[in-house]
Formats: C-alpha cells, structure tokens, sequence
C-alpha cells in the first residue's frame, strides 16, 4: 500500500504542465454531488479559460435516455487538496446543449438575482453554519454511538472534548484544513449538541461565490469520508426523539445594514421575512417539518418569530447588533440540506427586491 499511497501523491509539476481539473456538480437529487476528472495541457486560474464539459444525465436523474447529454459550465476554481500542485476542483452548473438551464440548476437563478444592480450595490454577505452527521458505515447510525444502542442524553458533547464526547474529530480537522488550502473561506468549527454531529462555517462571502464555497466544502467533506470508511448525513433529523436536528442557520447583512442606521433596516428586511415565511419554508431544505418543531433550539415551522439573541425564534438578531444599531441578523430556518443557491439568492430578493 505505501507505493498506492507514493502514486497518489506524485507530484506532477516535476514532470509536467499538465493538470487534473475535478469538474464537480450537483445531480438530479439536488444533494447528490457527483464529479469527474480530466487532463488539461496547463495551469488555470480563471473559470472562463477552460472548456465545457458533457456527461449521462440519464444516469444522474437529470436527462431521457435518448436524448441523455448534460453539458458542464465551469464556475468556480478551487485548488484540489487531495491531488495538490496545480490541479484543481471546478465548480459546474448544468445546462442542456442548447443553453438552456436544467431544473435542478439553481445556481443560474440565483446568479441572475446576485447580478440584479438593486443586489449587487447592497454588496450581501452570507455566513453559513452547515451542520452534518457522521454516521458509520453500513449501519446508518451515528459515529461513536453503541451500535443499535443510544449515547448519554445531550450535555456534554457540543463542543466537547475527550474519546467519550468528540467522535471523528480527526475527519472534522482534515476537512477544515483541506478547505482553507482550496481557498474555501471557512470561518471555523464545532462540535455540535448531538454526539456524531459537527459544524463548519463558511464565510463572510459575497454573494453567489457563498454557494460556490459551500458545495466545494461539502464536495470535500463527503471525500474525507469516503477515505476515512465513514458516512456524512445532511439530514435535518438524523435520529428521532430527544436529539438536535441538523441545520444550515444563514447570517446574512447588506452595505445598508452594516451602515450607521442599519438596525431599522434589518427590522425591515425581517419583517418581509416574515410576510413570505411559507415560500422561504418551501425552499429551505427537504424534510425540514421533522426538525423545526419548536424544541431543540428551534421555532416551530408554521409559526414565524424573532428576537434579539433568542435561539428559539425564526431570525436571531445578535446583542452586538442590536447594541451597535448595526450589523446582522441570523435566519434560523434552512435545514442542513437546504440548497445554499436557493437560500442565499431568496434571502437577497425578499429583503432587497421584493415589494409587498
């Protein structure tokens, strides 16, 4: 195995321009990340220099099999940390090859929306709490759990330390180290409140590259699982009962609410929120009913809220913001598989475009 391993991490700039460029993209689930690799004749650092691409949308839930080509655009360019050097992970949305978006592209939509002039000068900033499980193996059960047996109750695990309290820490920290060599602007992590659940934050970032930033994590994270023999679950509600669900809690500010004066225009934005709560509800991840209950550190889904430091309201605003008069506000509600195109570019229409 050590001379597998020697393979793999040959360095190719001692040899060659070449470079392998891993085109990643989102399948006909809407979670399902799929990839594929190709050789390109040198470096790229810049999205529009490299070519489209094609692949069996019939064997991705996304095209008929007799009319099954899927054509790649290339988006965004991270550096690849598992082959390293000059290669790099790409970032795609999928078209059909007459140009036309497929229905599971959501990153078009939510482009159209970041481009909107009205948008682009609130200059929105996304930070995004994406919290997952991991599971073992074969068994689809969490990590460090007995298995078919349960855990001590909730306590000493979020954020906790010790081999009885932190299970698959050692994937946590590849990934979080993996994602800042890409150029993923991850903020930082967790151990979260359920045992085998766990944290990572990406940004403050701008707009669509948000999104971009988050599938590359994800994309990342459910590799170093592959590698590790462990399993990586976004499910809202992994394990019924007395545990925490799983969620994707989006912080979001515009130039206007970081500006002097910013606190009435968050209470704006806050109060178009909740006119549309039942759109933003449909659109903010699938399975979501099972965790937004209004327990476990949640408001109950039909019902909107908010409040200043309050963990059990829809928006959260922090005490710093409502002290500075200024800053930001949390939306509670996105689920952990929620699409973070969907949510960023909604959250941006509602309180920036929309008109009730």
């Amino acid at each position: 195995m050590s001379l597998v391993s020697d393979l793999i991490n040959l360095n190719l700039s001692e040899s060659t321009e070449k470079i392998i460029a891993e085109y990643i993209w989102v399948g006909g689930s809407g979670m399902d990340i799929r990839s594929k690799a190709r050789t390109l004749p040198g470096p790229v650092n810049d999205p529009s220099k490299l070519p489209k691409w094609n692949y069996d949308g019939s064997s991705t839930d996304q095209a008929p099999g007799d009319d099954s080509e899927v054509i790649l655009y290339p988006q965004a360019i991270f550096k690849d940390p598992f082959r390293r050097g000059n290669n790099i992970l790409v970032i795609c949305d999928v078209y059909t090859p007459a140009g036309e978006p497929l229905p599971t592209n959501k990153r078009h939509d939510a482009a159209k929306i970041f481009s909107h002039p009205d948008v682009a000068v609130e200059e929105p900033w996304y930070g995004i709490e994406q919290e997952y499980t991991l599971l073992q193996k074969d068994v689809n059960w969490p990590l460090g759990w007995p298995l078919g047996g349960f855990p001590g109750p909730q306590g000493p695990y979020y954020c906790g330390i010790g081999a009885d309290k932190a299970y698959g820490r050692d994937i946590v920290d590849a990934h979080y180290k993996a994602c800042i060599y890409a150029g993923i602007n991850i903020s930082g992590i967790n151990g979260e409140v359920m045992p085998g659940q766990w944290e990572f934050q990406v940004g403050p970032s701008v707009g669509i590259s948000a999104g971009d930033e988050v599938w590359a994590a994800r994309y990342i994270l459910e590799r170093i699982t592959e590698i590790a023999g462990a399993v990586v679950s976004f499910d809202p509600k992994p394990i019924p009962g007395d545990w925490n669900g799983a969620g994707a809690h989006t912080n979001y500010s515009t130039k206007s609410m970081r500006d002097e004066g910013g606190y009435e225009v968050i209470k704006k934005a806050i109060e178009k929120l909740g006119l549309r709560h039942k759109d933003h509800i449909a659109a903010y991840g699938k399975g979501n009913e099972r965790r937004l209950t209004g327990r476990h550190e949640t408001a109950d889904i039909n019902t909107f809220s908010w409040g200043v430091a309050n963990r059990g309201s829809s928006i959260r605003v922090g005490r710093d913001t409502e002290k500075n008069g200024k800053g930001y506000f949390e939306d509670r509600r996105p689920a952990s598989n929620m699409d973070p195109y969907v949510v960023t570019s909604m959250i941006a229409e509602t309180t920036i475009l929309w008109k009730p």
